[in-house]
């Protein structure tokens, strides 16, 4: 598939593609729609395996970001920048003034912050290039690390998601399988266990998976063997992709809700849960809690509507999961159907003029041009 056929697939608008060999910068910036508003997207730094995976990762997460937008109730579009390295070892003051320099280039079309493989820190030096970044240190005027607010309205689906299925939100004695005890993963557990879950836990960091289970007192499996984990919640808190044909028929879950970006492999794969009787919490709903807090940034930041902005994660869920219920479609089909409400709306103001949106009525004609007849 070529660049423009990867991207009318998408509907996306935009694909940005950002080279600075002195600085060793390659990263790609992807716009994919702003009715609403501005892209408004992390930055994910990844050793690719080639640049097609980068654009492709660059271009779903983007769409997600569209998605994930319009749910969450914040007025900006989707984005997303990803940076093909090791964030382990090519990280630099260099590298990241270079992205800076090229996200101002587009004049707050995509603004920015951390995401998988970066930090808040990591966007410092780039904020002598740009005003469009998001998630900075406090000291340097931003809200933080927003995986605290993730994993709490991860957390807030999830009881909602077991509400639906069992008629009762409460987690004591529910078994809960996390993919991952990374930044957000990690909170996560922490939460699960002091609601009184059962927690088991999983990592490509061995290490990793065994701190957080002596923190939390969860018990620990092989990354291979989290999919066989009888348990009532699989939560998917690593990369994405991991709900595909090889692993729906392992699970020996009733829910799937985690945190994790893109967790269906392909849009078919939400159908093959539901036919397994496994309610599906769409990720870019439940995850939403990280753009909900950089978003109230920009509008000057409130840590407790924050909160409250991200609570309401769970009744959305409950709306997605009448929807599905009323329309026999599946969670999935049930939330793009609002984001498709949702971005319909906004467009339609566009019908109504506003003054400073454009020439007035009756005014001169733009440069170049002529008086209409």
């Amino acid at each position: 598939m070529s660049v423009f056929e990867a991207m009318a697939a998408g509907g996306h608008r935009q694909l940005v593609f950002c080279y600075d060999p002195a600085a060793g910068l390659r990263a790609i910036m992807a716009v994919h729609d702003t009715t609403l508003g501005p892209g408004l997207g992390g930055c994910r730094m990844w050793p690719y395996a080639g640049e097609e995976e980068a654009m492709e990762d660059a271009l779903r997460l983007s769409q997600g970001m569209t998605a994930k937008s319009a749910l969450a109730g914040v007025n900006y579009g989707g984005a997303k920048v990803v940076i093909w390295g090791d964030p382990g070892r090519d990280k630099s003051e260099a590298l990241f003034r270079a992205l800076g320099r090229f996200v101002q280039t587009l004049g707050g079309l995509v603004i920015t912050g951390t995401d998988a493989g970066t930090n808040p820190e990591d966007f410092v030096a780039a904020r002598w290039e740009t005003p469009y970044l998001v998630g900075l240190p406090p000291a340097y005027g931003g809200s933080g690390d927003s995986s605290e607010t993730t994993a709490y309205g991860v957390f807030v689906g999830i009881r909602a998601c077991l509400e639906e299925v069992y008629g009762d939100g409460d987690l004591r004695g529910r078994r809960v399988a996390v993919q991952g005890c990374g930044k957000v993963g990690g909170k996560l557990v922490r939460r699960l266990a002091e609601a009184g879950a059962e927690v088991t836990v999983t990592d490509v960091d061995g290490e990793r998976a065994r701190a957080v289970a002596r923190r939390h007192g969860a018990r620990v499996v092989e990354p291979g063997a989290i999919y066989d984990v009888p348990c009532d919640v699989f939560a998917p808190c690593a990369l994405g992709g991991v709900i595909n044909d090889q692993t729906i028929p392992r699970l020996r879950c009733r829910v799937v809700a985690g945190a994790a970006n893109n967790q269906l492999a392909e849009p078919r794969h939400a159908a093959a849960l539901q036919d397994r009787q496994i309610l599906y919490a769409p990720d870019y709903v439940i995850n939403a809690g990280g753009l909900i807090q950089v978003a109230d940034e920009l509008d000057g930041y409130d840590r407790d509507r924050v909160m409250r902005k991200t609570a309401a994660i769970g009744p959305m869920l409950r709306a997605i999961f009448r929807i599905a219920r009323e329309r026999s479609i599946t969670t999935l089909e049930a939330a793009e159907w609002m984001v498709r409400r949702r971005l319909a709306g906004a467009a339609a103001l566009r019908t109504f003029y506003r003054p400073g949106d454009g020439p007035e009525p009756g005014g001169p004609p733009p440069a170049g041009g002529e008086a209409p007849r």
